[in-house]
């Protein structure tokens, strides 16, 4: 479990490096905002290290607001850290700036040669929302311009890299136009923004994705607190199937995967093929939490979906 006193936690994505040790990266505030819900603009990303996932030494921040003016100079949001061809560590992470009062993401890039000292590279974002496919800000559809949480993994055939992000589609009802974004990359470094890789099913939103081959079947883990279905209220955590980790995806028919407190998971992988979910706490008894959970092992089966430990689950709580 990772908690700070004087700072929540929420969104995580973790690296393990060549000894061994893992890192995890995550969005952090000051407690003393009070509010929870003034820590997103506040926003900056941390760094731990664990060798066992569960007990965490604190190290230097990895990313932190730019100076202004820039493009990320407000805050800097969810992404993932991966390992390139040439060795270095690649962190990818949504920046917001005060020029537009947070309201449109981004997506940046820092390199790192030893995931603790990290560069911006260049001072210019390196995907963007692209308006052919997707939904730029209108405040009268929607209160963001959704363009975050890139989550980027190799193409399994070789063929460079993927992004996948949160986005929304640039048709249909305003509450509903939650879609996988989409870009492609053949060096890390330059990206060409694609379709969506889902059409909107129903969700405003499809927060934090995350691409993994579980028991054997590709899935797509996802979260989400802005739904249209009655059905849904109760469910904030998702998986959808495909034929393989570069989709397409059936958020139709996307499973919740259930847990009463429990936001913005990621699927890390055991020494023994096995599975478990790490996320953040977030409102228990209608408190805001803000500290991330020990691992909580999870299995995929056809019948059942994404099933958690039921006493690791509540362990975690």
């Amino acid at each position: 479990m990772l908690r700070l006193a004087d700072h929540w936690v929420w969104d995580s994505w973790y690296a393990r490096d060549d000894n061994g040790l893992w890192h995890v990266f995550f969005l952090r505030a000051s407690r003393a905002l009070h509010d929870p819900h003034r820590r997103h603009r506040r926003a900056s990303i941390g760094h731990a290290v664990s060798t066992d996932l569960r007990t965490w030494q604190l190290v230097a921040d990895a990313v932190v607001p730019a100076d202004a003016p820039a493009w990320d100079d407000l805050a800097t949001w969810t992404g993932c850290t991966v390992r390139g061809p040439d060795g270095r560590w690649y962190l990818y992470y949504t920046g917001v700036s005060r020029a537009e009062d947070g309201l449109v993401q981004r997506i940046g890039l820092a390199v790192s040669d030893d995931l603790t000292t990290w560069h911006r590279h260049g001072s210019e974002p390196v995907a963007q929302a692209d308006p052919t496919w997707y939904e730029l800000l209108d405040t009268d559809l929607w209160y963001e311009q959704a363009w975050r949480d890139p989550w980027v993994f190799p193409d399994p055939d070789g063929d460079g890299w993927h992004m996948l992000i949160t986005a929304r589609a640039d048709t249909g009802a305003a509450d509903t136009r939650g879609v996988v974004g989409h870009a492609t990359s053949p060096d890390l470094l330059t990206w060409t923004v694609r379709p969506p890789l889902s059409t909107p099913a129903g969700f405003g939103h499809l927060e934090v994705p995350q691409v993994a081959v579980v028991d054997g079947q590709p899935l797509l883990l996802f979260s989400t607190d802005a739904t249209v279905s009655a059905r849904r209220d109760d469910h904030r955590i998702w998986v959808a199937t495909g034929q393989s980790v570069r989709g397409p995806w059936d958020v139709a028919a996307a499973r919740p995967v259930t847990h009463p407190h429990l936001y913005a998971p990621r699927l890390l992988p055991g020494p023994a093929g096995d599975w478990s979910l790490i996320g953040f706490l977030d409102h228990v008894d209608g408190t805001f939490v803000g500290e991330l959970t020990d691992p909580i092992p999870v299995r995929y089966h056809a019948s059942t979906g994404l099933t958690l430990d039921a006493t690791a689950a509540i362990d975690a709580t």
